[in-house]
């Protein structure tokens, strides 16, 4: 397994693992929650051999990525994520690559696009529809339920349970949120690595209760949350990739979002795929990017 590579911005150290360094296009692959960089790495290779340089960061609040400053706060709101992202755009000097994340990832990318408009060559957004970080959305009941575990996270009791049971808390995602027996436990072994930096507890109950205006945000970020609220209108080429069988973001959640695109808009579904197509069907996923991206 490739080695953890650093790039310093002004607030983090951010771990990241990369394929095929001298690759003539850049992709960075951005995982989700409760997930890691590792999550990429069948799908990172298939594009490696493409020709892609492929980088894949640990978000904020992932070892072995670490804030530079004790002071800064740990802040796990979603303009925050896409700001890091751009921040790791121009340490590495990189010149808009393709921008694919999952969940979080997910989230966080459309959210650099978001404000940086040619941040990015392409967009491709893994188990997330667009425009659905408003705390005020319509959400069906079935939904709802699937967020049993946001709601959780805004009580004491969740909150113990993130901080002293983060791992069996995490294994219960991955147990629910696709059929029976997706993963290999190896994976979730290596994933849950990633959860046992200081800062993971806080930045999870951060973000779940900042999306929902539970908590208040830093204020370093008021005017990209400014610029992300409503969801702006993206112009980058942007392709949504999502499991038919995901019970974490029900696939009507991503639908009907083509008016929030001005240019290429494209949405595949995968039969009987759950939240995570990067892991579950990763011949798959890494089709589809290289044949948007490459068309």
């Amino acid at each position: 397994m490739n080695a953890y590579r650093q790039a310093a911005t002004e607030r983090l150290d951010i771990a990241y693992l990369e394929w095929n360094p001298q690759g003539q296009r850049t992709a960075v692959l951005l995982h989700g929650w409760p997930d890691s960089p590792e999550g990429w790495k069948a799908v990172a290779a298939i594009l490696a051999d493409a020709g892609y340089r492929v980088l894949a960061p640990a978000l904020r609040g992932f070892a072995p990525t670490r804030f530079r400053d004790a002071a800064t706060p740990r802040s796990g709101q979603l303009s925050a994520l896409g700001r890091d992202l751009l921040d790791f755009i121009e340490a590495l000097g990189l010149e808009r690559p393709a921008l694919v994340g999952h969940d979080w990832g997910a989230r966080a990318a459309a959210n650099a696009c978001g404000l940086s408009g040619d941040a990015a060559s392409h967009l491709v957004m893994l188990s997330v529809g667009y425009g659905t970080n408003d705390p005020n959305q319509a959400l069906s009941l079935p939904q709802a339920r699937n967020y049993w575990y946001h709601w959780f996270m805004a009580t004491p009791r969740g909150a113990r349970v993130v901080r002293e049971e983060r791992e069996a808390f995490a294994r219960q995602m991955w147990d629910t949120w696709g059929p029976a027996g997706w993963y290999d436990p190896a994976d979730f072994d290596e994933a849950v690595r990633a959860f046992q930096g200081d800062d993971w507890a806080e930045i999870v109950l951060h973000s779940y209760r900042h999306r929902w205006g539970f908590a208040e945000g830093d204020p370093a970020y008021a005017g990209d949350e400014a610029r992300l609220n409503p969801a702006p209108v993206l112009s980058v080429p942007t392709l949504v990739l999502h499991g038919g069988a995901d019970a974490a973001n029900h696939p009507d959640t991503s639908r009907g979002r083509e008016a929030f695109f001005r240019g290429r808009y494209e949405r595949q579904l995968f039969d009987g795929v759950g939240h995570f197509p990067q892991r579950e069907a990763p011949q798959a996923v890494a089709e589809a990017i290289l044949r948007f991206c490459q068309a």
